[in-house]
């Protein structure tokens, strides 16, 4: 069954310093996902805290934090059928040692602590995050996703 979902990816900041924004972009277009929302910022104390709140008391807990505001990240959503599971697996397991050849990880990590990008695992923190980094009016759902077209043209009659 294909579901159409969004999705919040990040380019962490290692990413962002190593310029690889554009490839990590190209790769989910490339796909076919829809960009809807993007933009560059500095995480705040507030969003660090809200993302991570699950490991909130854990110890490695206050490495993420320094780490997600080592510097700017770029917030992406993305919309597409079963994109929370085709995202991640485009990245690859979060120790790009285990990463698949191909993937994100694997192709431009070399630790799993700078692991170059971050995605949803999950429908419902994929709302979450996407609530954490962007307002409702930055969404841009109009345009039609690669997906959408796709199955418009399955249906059409020919």
């Amino acid at each position: 069954m294909h579901t159409e979902e969004r999705t919040f990816i990040a380019v962490k900041p290692d990413g962002v310093r190593r310029g690889l924004i554009g490839e990590i972009l190209r790769r989910f277009e490339a796909k076919g996902y829809k960009i809807i929302g993007l933009k560059m910022l500095q995480v705040t104390n507030e969003q660090a805290a809200a993302h991570y709140a699950e490991h909130e008391g854990k110890p490695f807990y206050p490495r993420l934090i320094k780490y997600i505001q080592s510097g700017p990240i770029v917030a992406i959503a993305l919309k597409g059928y079963n994109v929370v599971a085709g995202a991640r697996h485009m990245m690859g397991a979060t120790d790009p040692d285990k990463a698949e050849v191909g993937t994100m990880r694997a192709d431009f990590a070399q630790v799993k602590e700078y692991n170059i990008v971050h995605g949803s695992d999950s429908v419902e923190s994929a709302e979450r995050e996407l609530a954490i980094y962007f307002r409702p009016e930055e969404l841009f759902e109009g345009a039609k996703s690669m997906s959408e077209l796709v199955v418009e043209s399955l249906d059409a009659d020919y």
